[in-house]
């Protein structure tokens, strides 16, 4: 990582780059605390809001789900370590200290870059969402956060360790082409993995404040509906960070056909596959079924096979 640069090449990125500034230096050191730290706050402050005031009862025992998703993370984590000697970061300055992107070359003011730097990075995680829905490959490793048959904060860092690898990658390619700062990476990072965990809370927030909220982030509510056995409802709702990007690119869709109390999450193939352990994770996409056709996609309300499914008004 950055932080494992001695001093001279600290200095020397400085010198490449007026924008490097000493909290930059700071937040690259620490990052790994600063993200763990405030993942682990918005986890528990979830976890509790749950208990308090919970959306949706749960069909598995919430310590059995909590424990293996918590371990699929932890070796996702353990993968990421292992295959990247850096992460996002640490390749944000050596971006800056290369040169390459497109704020490493065109002067902007310093906050016009963060801030720039950050909404792309949104929108890029928002169009590889949607890639890993729509390349078969990648959704049968998508597929592992989708199987989850309930909807509650630990379904926020449920991913297959190798589709964690493969999003740092995109995430590189990114900050490749930006010239991101690395106050914007690492506050995207800290942003990313908070509002991950917040939009898969199994949380009641009051109707009147959620529709508020959607107007600028995902809430728990808006995100539930991607989670919906509805073919057409899945694909639906992508945003992690920022809602717009739903309501821009038409795949916005407001609640759920059958409701939030009745609509059945997961996919068809694991309803009855209740208890996941960690190996049938790791394991799932290369056992596991294919998507069904968009358009063979039975409507629980319905009772019928709907026709080419339709998000936002607009075909998928």
């Amino acid at each position: 990582m950055w932080a494992a640069t001695d001093k001279a090449s600290r200095a020397d990125i400085r010198a490449r780059n007026p924008y490097i500034s000493p909290m930059e230096a700071f937040l690259a050191q620490h990052e790994g605390s600063v993200r763990l730290g405030v993942f682990l706050g918005i986890l528990a402050a979830m976890a509790l809001a749950e208990t308090l005031a919970p959306r949706r009862p749960l069909s598995v025992a919430r310590g059995f789900r909590w424990l293996n998703n918590l371990a699929l993370i932890a070796v996702g984590t353990g993968l990421l370590r292992v295959v990247f000697p850096f992460l996002a970061v640490a390749f944000a300055g050596i971006a800056q200290a290369h040169g390459w992107g497109l704020f490493n070359r065109v002067a902007a003011p310093y906050w016009l870059a963060v801030a720039v730097s950050f909404v792309a990075l949104d929108l890029v995680i928002y169009l590889q969402h949607r890639l890993f829905h729509a390349v078969p490959l990648f959704w049968r490793l998508h597929m592992v956060h989708h199987a989850d048959p309930d909807f509650d904060a630990s379904t926020g860092i449920r991913f297959h360790p190798i589709e964690i690898v493969l999003s740092m990658a995109i995430k590189f390619g990114a900050i490749a082409l930006l010239g991101a700062p690395a106050l914007a990476v690492v506050l995207f990072e800290i942003v990313l993995n908070a509002t991950s965990v917040f939009s898969h809370a199994n949380w009641r927030l009051p109707l009147g404040l959620d529709r508020v909220l959607r107007v600028v982030i995902v809430t728990p509510d808006m995100h539930r509906v991607h989670h919906s056995v509805i073919r057409r409802e899945t694909d639906s709702n992508f945003g992690f960070n920022f809602s717009f990007w739903d309501r821009l690119l038409g795949t916005y869709c407001p609640q759920p056909e059958a409701g939030h109390d009745a609509m059945t999450i997961g996919l068809p193939h694991y309803q009855q596959q209740r208890r996941q352990g960690l190996i049938w994770m790791l394991l799932l996409p290369f056992t596991g079924a294919p998507r069904p056709a968009a358009d063979q996609v039975t409507s629980p309300v319905a009772g019928k096979v709907g026709a080419k499914p339709r998000v936002g008004g607009r075909a998928l």
